[in-house]
């Protein structure tokens, strides 16, 4: 199954896989895509700087690909990853780390 890159970019989860723990989301296009599939290594579009960027290229803090799943409209990615490093910029270990709402 393809992923439907036909409005140019889509959504990528990215997963850890040892946690299940979700790490990022990014967007790639089908170049980040197939890029990802070759070097098994994650590789995004970047929608500010409009270029492509392979995660860890400048911090060390890589990606390496375990699985790619897409959901039932084919237009978002699951990306299961072994994380080298934080995912995040910032230096934690998940992007998701800003709790808004929790229920008691």
């Amino acid at each position: 199954m393809k992923p439907d890159f036909s409005k140019g970019i889509i959504p990528a989860i990215i997963v850890e896989a040892k946690t299940k723990e979700i790490l990022m989301l990014a967007y790639m296009n089908e170049v980040s895509y197939q890029k990802t599939l070759e070097t098994k290594t994650t590789w995004f579009y970047s929608r500010s700087r409009q270029k492509l960027w392979n995660k860890g290229e400048t911090s060390g803090h890589s990606q390496k690909v375990i699985s790619i799943v897409t959901d039932c409209d084919q237009d978002t990615l699951l990306i299961t990853v072994e994380q080298i490093g934080p995912a995040c910029h910032t230096g934690a270990h998940s992007c998701f780390y800003e709790v808004i709402f929790e229920q008691d």
